[in-house]
């Protein structure tokens, strides 16, 4: 019978680049420069590390498509290395895979690494991508990303009757939110906060969406290194545990069938459902202690909150306007700038997320740190509103 993978596995060492237009680095070098922290933050040896997870989304624009970019850049001593994609999700990807690696109990100790290299593709936004999504559009609306998640904020708007003004007004502190927090971190894009009048005034990209309710388009790698629980006290003192890893996949029935409301996203629901009941987590709302969430887009964040339940269904705008997820409030959410502020280099994402959750859970987040936070979770979508993939992970002391 499965038992799950609670409290199996210890994160005991993680690195993370610093995220932005980074001209004056290829993709090896971030991988080493991600590594390197990592390795010296786990205090081991490069030859204790079994087996490799490596997650890259875009790798014909950079790297290519096999796992030895990995081991020629770190020189690692022929382990077993895994390439691994999920679309916006591939960061936790490789991570799951590392997770697994040890839970299983094939392996003591395990890598995980995701990078993407994105600025110098000279596109605004993301490149173009082959996939079902381009290749059927009489079953696919409004295909680019903005344009998506517009129309979910627009259909949330109705759903809930929100005002336009009133929907455009939450958006816009969320953003500030996450400016706020990211101004504070040396590894963001963005340090500036913006105040909610400019967020509201900005130029639309997709209607309600204006210029800073989008993430950017960043470069960076991030890793983590993690072994069985049992062993997690003899490399320190103050090591993670993985409480529960979940990830759901679409179906594809939000884009086909009527019964999905436009408002949320289902995997989202469904994955956290999953890691609450795998981590023993009755109430989200009192238990989570603080969440890096993929806010791709203002919208998206807002959505995540109630699909978490951490706030009820068409009520995160009360939640919001309280303050609640904000750095001093009840329920952190995004506290080192998140997407918003970091950008999206799409395979080191998932894994940025949860350097913030390691570094909260260990006190040593600096000027950003909160008060002995408990249980962290790290949520990484990937797609659209209609078509995606949801990881979600719960780590804890």
């Amino acid at each position: 019978m499965a038992e799950g993978i609670k409290d199996k596995v210890a994160i005991i060492g993680m690195g993370c680049t610093k995220f932005g237009e980074r001209f004056d680095a290829g993709p090896q070098d971030l991988i080493v420069e991600a590594f390197v922290e990592c390795l010296a933050d786990a205090g081991i040896e490069k030859n204790a590390i079994q087996a490799a997870w490596w997650g890259v989304h875009m790798p014909d624009i950079s790297v290519g498509r096999g796992a030895t970019t990995l081991g020629i850049a770190l020189k690692l001593p022929f382990i077993p290395i895994t390439r691994v994609e999920n679309f916006c999700a591939t960061g936790s990807e490789a991570l799951r895979g590392a997770v697994y690696g040890v839970a299983s109990g094939a392996y003591d100790v395990c890598l995980a690494l995701g990078m993407e290299k994105l600025k110098d593709t000279g596109y605004g936004g993301l490149p173009l991508a082959g996939g079902l999504g381009y290749k059927a559009p009489l079953s696919m609306f409004n295909m680019t990303a903005p344009g998506g998640f517009a129309m979910m904020a627009t259909k949330y708007f109705s759903q809930y009757n929100l005002s336009p003004q009133d929907g455009k007004m939450m958006l816009a502190k969320v953003s500030s939110k996450s400016h706020k927090n990211g101004a504070l971190n040396p590894k963001a894009h963005l340090r500036k906060e913006i105040t909610v009048e400019q967020i509201v005034n900005a130029p639309i990209i997709a209607w309600p969406l204006g210029l800073f309710d989008c993430c950017g388009v960043s470069d960076g790698a991030a890793a983590a290194i993690v072994c069985r629980a049992d062993m997690a006290k003899k490399f320190r003192q103050d090591p993670v545990f993985v409480k529960s890893l979940a990830i759901s996949v679409s179906s594809g029935e939000e884009m086909l069938y009527t019964k999905w409301d436009g408002s949320h996203v289902e995997p989202g629901y469904r994955a956290g459902v999953a890691a609450y009941k795998e981590a023993g987590i009755k109430n989200p709302r009192e238990e989570v202690s603080m969440a890096e969430v993929h806010d791709c887009f203002s919208i998206t964040e807002a959505v995540t909150m109630e699909d978490l339940q951490f706030s009820a269904r068409g009520k995160v705008k009360d939640d919001i306007d309280a303050g609640r997820f904000n750095s001093d409030g009840a329920q952190p959410i995004q506290i080192d700038g998140g997407l918003k502020c970091f950008g999206h280099p799409i395979g080191a994402s998932g894994l940025r997320m949860m350097y913030e959750m390691y570094k909260q859970l260990q006190g040593k987040a600096d000027k950003r740190q909160l008060k002995d936070p408990k249980v962290g979770l790290t949520h990484n979508m990937g797609g659209f509103p209609s078509m995606n993939v949801v990881s979600v992970c719960i780590v804890g002391k």
